[in-house]
């Protein structure tokens, strides 16, 4: 199930805000990614996209990103392999990872472990990532 291109909109269209930066997402679903870029660029996000995790990590050597948002299951470099380079090359980046894997094809578990700050199962509501996105990219408590 997938979230409709519509629905994505109006709910960015809603003023909710969050802390604005740079983000790359990082999925190989090209409407999926196209939809959840135009929705982050509405609300006020600079939006970086790849198809794939060898061409997200290229992009983040080439002009890092305040957050990584990336899909699991993919082609070339999937997600888990991604979130290991990311983790050891940039050990502060920020990481949520997304799948809509299920069953014994849900490795969103294992991500936590390789170092993604937070998960979220697709289908999920842009509120949902945004809540996620103002907890991880919250700054520390003094």
């Amino acid at each position: 199930m997938r979230l409709s291109m519509r629905r994505m909109l109006k709910q960015s269209q809603r003023g909710v805000s969050v802390t604005m930066g740079r983000i790359l997402v990082i999925d190989d679903d090209d409407d999926f990614r196209s939809m959840l870029c135009t929705a982050l660029k509405q609300a006020g996000y600079t939006v970086v996209e790849a198809h794939n995790g060898h061409e997200g990590c290229k992009l983040q050597r080439m002009e890092p990103v305040d957050l990584v948002i990336t899909d699991i299951l993919m082609p070339e470099q999937e997600g888990l392999e991604t979130i290991q380079a990311l983790r050891q090359e940039f050990p502060e980046i920020k990481i949520i990872a997304i799948s809509g894997g299920v069953g014994p094809r849900n490795f969103l578990p294992l991500a936590r472990k390789f170092g993604a700050l937070r998960i979220l199962q697709k289908p999920f509501t842009l509120q949902q990532l945004y809540e996620v996105m103002r907890e991880v990219l919250r700054p520390p408590a003094l």
